[in-house]
């Protein structure tokens, strides 16, 4: 098992999406194990699986926020 924490760019996520949706989790469990080595069980791979395709991307950008703004109408 990978002990710790591990990086995945967006290309890497792209690739693992990918995989998901043309050959489902296990495919993208495969892709997941070519790119990180250091992964050497199927179970977890496919959980990290689980987590990245339900990744969204972040807002483009965040609108500005007046911290002395009341909330409420105006």
């Amino acid at each position: 098992m990978l002990r710790g924490m591990f990086c995945v760019s967006e290309s890497d996520a792209a690739a693992i999406r990918t995989a998901f949706l043309e050959g489902g989790e296990l495919a993208a469990a495969l892709e997941l194990r070519r790119r990180f080595v250091g992964l050497t069980s199927n179970a977890d791979a496919r959980r990290f699986v689980r987590t990245i395709t339900a990744w969204q991307a972040p807002p483009e950008h965040l609108p500005d926020t007046d911290p002395d703004a009341v909330p409420g109408p105006r």
